[in-house]
This record gives structure tokens, sequence and C-alpha cells, in this order.
């Protein structure tokens, strides 16, 4: 697969010189074989769009297998009807750069920013990025024949709705929620790096099987009351690092061996995230976790922020994860109220607590304490405030607590005096399962563990978004 991948796919496209007088950008990019011509998207597509050009869809539009559609940087694929959709059975690149980011979302929420991204506190029912109606395209749907889901510095807003009978191929139903992105093969490559998410219907990403990198992600207000932010199924493996997460129905990063979409072992590594406010709008009260490992998966949990989070690190005992490969510390947990603190180790489960853990466990547990058993810790309400450059901890008003959903101007970056600085552990490596993709322009960049907590570390090479 190795060889397919770099030299198959990749010899369908070369390094031009582009430029675009919108943008005036005048860089190396990297171009597919063909340039689309037209404005608008429609049936079978392949080829590029061409850096600083805006392009349209209302329905579905397919990447067939062996062909590649690629956005150059500074492109914007604006849905003018909610069945807008992506449906990828080849490769579909889009490699925005910090300085001129893509973007895929609905054309009134692009030209109307305000009316959709929402910077005060809102109803879930109301919020445009939450209620159950009203998503603006229908995601990026991947068959099992993608070979590679390639995004960089790309806003992804607004997606999600209800499949219908064309999208079985896709391995939905009709009537299923539509994932944001959903990917399918154990032998492709899916990257998520520096990119954004604003709302979905249900997970922000959902893989069946792939070698996978998610790194440095912002990722607000996702699903109404059903849905996790970034879950891998059987035959999954790589890395989610640096993400910041906030305002999760349920879990943030989740790992599960569940299925039989391969041969391999999930094993994820999930460091350096920073999770606020998550769990709170799911249905079931036992899905609330930052972090999960779950049925037969393995990975490492380390360096990560769980603040004001419905639940802490769940470690699944029924169906049970792979415990003697799970390997997790040095997590710092915060909570607002007795109910948070209280589930800063998951009552039922299995997590087992750690003494490079923040707060101390044997601090606040009692003696005999036993995995998933019930305890009362009202002492750490407020207490290990994680001090963020810009949030509001405590929240003002508890009864709002789960409304703070969304980044607006708030700052996550580490303060000067923040207990998080330098109390991580940086000796294990990232899993890097896509290092065999090398094209410098596709390639995925890989940050290491940080001994700051989260996904700000005071070097500045964690998190790259304002």
């Amino acid at each position: 697969m190795k060889n397919k991948l770099n030299f198959g796919i990749i010899a369908l496209a070369l390094i031009a010189l582009s430029s675009c007088s919108n943008d005036q950008v005048s860089t190396p990019q990297f171009k597919a074989s063909t340039t689309i011509t037209g404005e608008t998207l429609s049936g079978s597509v392949k080829g590029t769009m061409e850096s600083g050009k805006t392009y349209y869809f209302n329905s579905k539009v397919t990447i067939n297998a062996n062909d590649t559609l690629v956005m150059q940087s500074g492109v914007k694929l604006l849905a003018t009807n909610p069945a807008a959709e992506l449906i990828v059975k080849g490769v579909f690149i889009s490699l925005g750069t910090k300085e001129n980011p893509n973007w895929i979302t609905g054309k009134d929420a692009y030209l109307n920013p305000a009316n959709y991204k929402l910077t005060t506190l809102q109803d879930p029912n109301t919020d445009p990025a939450l209620k159950p109606d009203g998503k603006l395209w229908g995601g990026i749907q991947c068959e099992a024949t993608c070979s590679l889901l390639d995004i960089k510095w790309t806003h992804l807003d607004f997606a999600g709705g209800t499949a219908d009978d064309l999208n079985a191929d896709q391995g939905y139903k009709s009537g299923d929620d539509l994932f944001n992105i959903k990917f399918g093969n154990p032998d492709g490559i899916l990257i998520l790096e520096d990119s954004w998410v604003y709302g979905s219907t249900t997970d922000a990403v959902r893989a069946n099987g792939g070698k996978i990198h998610i790194m440095r992600n912002t990722v607000e207000k996702v699903a109404y009351n059903d849905g996790d932010c970034f879950n891998v199924k059987n035959s999954s493996i790589g890395d989610m690092a640096y993400n910041l997460i906030i305002g999760t129905a349920k879990g943030g990063t989740k790992a599960s061996n569940k299925g039989t979409y391969g041969s391999v072992q999930t094993e994820i590594n999930m460091y350096n995230n920073t999770y606020v406010s998550g769990g709170f709008r799911s249905v079931d009260p036992d899905r609330g976790a930052n972090a999960n490992i779950e049925q037969g998966a393995k990975g490492k949990v380390y360096n990560n922020l769980f603040v004001n989070c419905r639940t802490g690190l769940r470690i699944l005992e029924n169906p049970a994860a792979d415990f003697a490969n799970c390997f997790y510390g040095n997590n710092l947990s915060y909570g607002d109220t007795a109910a948070i603190v209280n589930e800063f180790y998951p009552t039922t489960h299995a997590t087992t607590p750690q003494p490079t853990d923040l707060p101390l466990p044997s601090s606040f547990l009692p003696v005999g304490y036993v995995n998933g058993a019930v305890y009362n810790a009202p002492q750490l309400v407020g207490q290990n405030n994680p001090k963020f450059v810009n949030f509001p901890l405590p929240v003002p008003v508890i009864a709002n607590l789960t409304l703070y959903n969304f980044q607006g101007n708030y700052d996550f970056h580490l303060a000067a005096d923040s207990p998080a600085i330098g109390k991580g552990n940086a000796s294990f490596t990232a899993v890097n399962a896509t290092a065999s993709l090398t094209n410098q322009y596709l390639k995925a960049t890989v940050t290491p563990p940080n001994v700051d907590l989260g996904a700000f570390p005071k070097n500045g090479l964690g998190n790259l978004h304002n």
C-alpha cells in the first residue's frame, strides 16, 4: 500500500506555480492533473480548485475511485443547498495554509458569520450549530476505496444532516445521522490537521479503520444530543493530539476495536488535548467522557486538560479495553461542581487513578478505593484551575456552565503561573501511522508530546490557532 499511495495516486498530481489575483498568491501549489474551470461542482469531479477562488455545490458531488480532487490554499467551497455533499471514492485533498485557510460551509454562513457562529451563551435548541435541523451541507462521506483524505488548515462548518438511500455505499441506512467526516479504509490514510470544525449532527469524525492523524484542530459545538468528536473503530491506528475540543454532546476522543473492518487492533494515542465543557448534552448519562478507550482498543492518554467535563477519562470495563496495553497519566482535571469532581474517575468503569494526575488521587480518594467506586470529594470544586489566559474559571453562573461551548475570543493558552506547566510526560512517541506518505505537501506534521499539559504548550509548538 505504501508504494501505491506515494507513487500511484501522487503520480496523478504535480507541483505547479499557481497565482490568483484575488489573494495575490504566488507560491508553489500542489496541483492535480486538470484544472476545474466552472464555479459550480456537480456530478463526478476531479482536478484542482485553484487558489483563492470560490466554488459552489448544491447536491452530492462524487470523486470517483482513482480520481483526485484538490483544493489549493484560500479556496472556498460553499453549499447552496443542504443536500450538497462530498462523496469520496478516490482521493480528496484540501491544502489550506495558516495565511490562506480553506472553507467548506454554507454560503449564507460564510457571508453572514455573526448569524451563525454565536459568541454568547446560547440555548442548544436555538443555536444554529446545535439545533437538530438547519445543517448546511452533508459532510465528507468516504467509501472503502478512498485511499487518502488529507485536510489541512480548513474550516468545516455546519455539516451533517440525514442520510438517504444514496448513502448506502458509505455505510449508512436511510434516516441515519451523517457524520461530518466518514472514513472507512483500514489501509487508507486520514489526515485532519490545523483545521476547524464548527457544529455537527453527530460525530465530527467517524473512522471504521484507517491510519489516523488528527492534530492541532479546534472543534466547537459537536452534536445536539448524540455524538462524539473523534470516534474510531476496529483497525484504526494513529494519534489525536493538540486538539481544542469544546462543547461536545458526548465524548471528545474515542477509540474502540469494535467491528471487523480490518485485521489490526485499534491503537490510538491521545495526548496534549484540551477538553472543555464536554458531555452534558448526551442522552446517555454514561457517555460524557473527555477521552475514551473502549472495547479491545489500546493506546496512551497523557498530558491532557479536562475542564468542566461531565466525566473523566473512561477506560471501559465491559466490553473491556485492552487493559494491559492502555497507559495513561499526567492529566489535569478541573470542575466547578461536586457532580463533575466526583466523576474525575468515572463510576462503574475501570480507570486506574495515577500518581502523576492532578489533583493527586491519594489526596481525595478514600482508603481502599477500587476502580469505578463512588467517592465524594467536594473539596476539589474550583481547585487546580489550569489558568487559561482568557476563560472564566470558575464560571460566573453555574447554571450556564454547559453553555461555554465555543472558543470565541477566549484564549486557552496557559498563563505563566499555570499548574499545568511542566507536569507532563514526554517520554513516549507518537504512533505516526501515516509515515508512509512522504510527499512534502501532503505528509502529516507530527507534533511530539510536550511536558506542558493541554493543546497550547508554552513553547508554541502545539495548536497554532489564535
